[in-house]
């Protein structure tokens, strides 16, 4: 059943805070809930080394299983090149750098956008284009 609208933007706001935990570059949130069949929001950043990719990887999932959040599936863990996590209504990518610019997905769709400042360590509340 898929997530309330508050829900999802409580959730939104945990998958956000998951991120800035590793010290993630470059956050992008995207609300693409009108333009997509598959999520209501992407939330992209990018690590500098498939390391690091991986660190925000597995900081995100265990800062979401805290919550009781678990994802439907996890792909590219093992090569930290591009990494997918989706938690159904979020899907969060975490790209090495070098690979983001390539992939380009942040400018596939005009969509509401937020952009997060990587130097926070909390974000409390979403951009009204959000919800």
């Amino acid at each position: 059943m898929p997530a309330k609208k508050n829900e999802s933007a409580q959730r939104l706001l945990l998958c956000i805070n998951a991120v800035l935990q590793k010290k993630a570059k470059d956050i992008v949130v995207l609300n693409v809930k009108e333009h997509s069949s598959f999520t209501d929001y992407m939330i992209i950043c990018s690590g500098a080394t498939e390391r690091q990719t991986q660190a925000i990887s597995a900081a995100i999932r265990g800062y979401l299983k805290k919550a009781d959040i678990h994802p439907l599936g996890v792909e590219g863990e093992a090569y930290g090149q591009w990494i997918l996590l989706d938690y159904d209504d979020i899907v969060i990518s975490v790209f090495l750098e070098s690979l983001r610019s390539f992939y380009n997905l942040e400018n596939l769709w005009d969509v509401p956008r937020m952009a997060i400042d990587e130097k926070a360590t909390e974000v409390k509340r979403l951009n009204k284009g959000m919800k």
